[in-house]
């Protein structure tokens, strides 16, 4: 059991090491031997971990993404706050949430970090819909909504939302970006034939 904590330990050392270089130069401009003089290892034991940079991230992507699902899956999951509410909150945590969330975002929104980002992307739209769905579902049981495309309602939802609110994709001031916001909600209440208003009734939280 000691072996493989002591394994996980320098795997994830790695990971950060490499999270750093890729951030610092990029992921074309760092290279292995500078993740081995980083982390102070020899080549034998980056190849244990890893098979090769691109497997380094892919790892590093999968990490973030987790991260993304987790903290959508969580609040999606807790039953103590409104169905409405819940919706909203899991849509807003497609992005990243922590302390370091500005320098991870930063990160991956490098020009040279593209692909990382593509590939983020490609598991946000495969992940969150059917998190959403669930809760759609409860709702359209609980009478608050109607349609019978939920997760097609959802998956328009989180494309839009993860597009248009990606800085690199649009450029916007934070009054911009409110107004897209407040317009995105009265556009899901639509979708979701939900009663007018009361998606924006649960966005005045965020308003505080």
């Amino acid at each position: 059991m000691r072996v493989v904590k002591e394994a996980e330990q320098r795997r994830n050392e790695i990971l950060d090491a490499a999270d750093a270089l890729f951030g610092q130069k990029g992921f074309d401009g760092t290279s292995t031997n500078d993740i081995l003089e980083k982390v102070g290892i020899a080549r034998g034991t980056l190849y244990y971990h890893f098979k090769s940079k691109e497997d380094i991230m892919d790892a590093l992507i999968q990490r973030y993404s987790d991260r993304i699902l987790g903290a959508a899956q969580q609040i999606a999951s807790d039953q103590s706050i409104p169905v409405v509410e819940r919706v909203i909150r899991t849509i807003l945590a497609m992005n990243l949430s922590g302390e370091s969330s500005d320098v991870i975002m930063d990160h991956i929104h490098k020009p040279q970090n593209a692909l990382m980002h593509q590939k983020i992307q490609k598991f946000i739209f495969n992940g969150v819909p059917p998190i959403l769905t669930g809760i759609i579902r409860e709702g359209i049981a609980e009478g608050m909504f109607n349609t019978p495309y939920p997760y097609e309602c959802m998956e328009m939802v989180v494309i839009y939302a993860n597009t248009v609110f990606d800085d690199d994709v649009v450029a916007m001031s934070n009054e911009e970006r409110m107004t897209r916001i407040f317009a995105l909600v009265c556009n899901i209440e639509r979708l979701l034939g939900a009663e007018t208003g009361s998606l924006k009734e649960a966005m005045k939280i965020f308003e505080r």
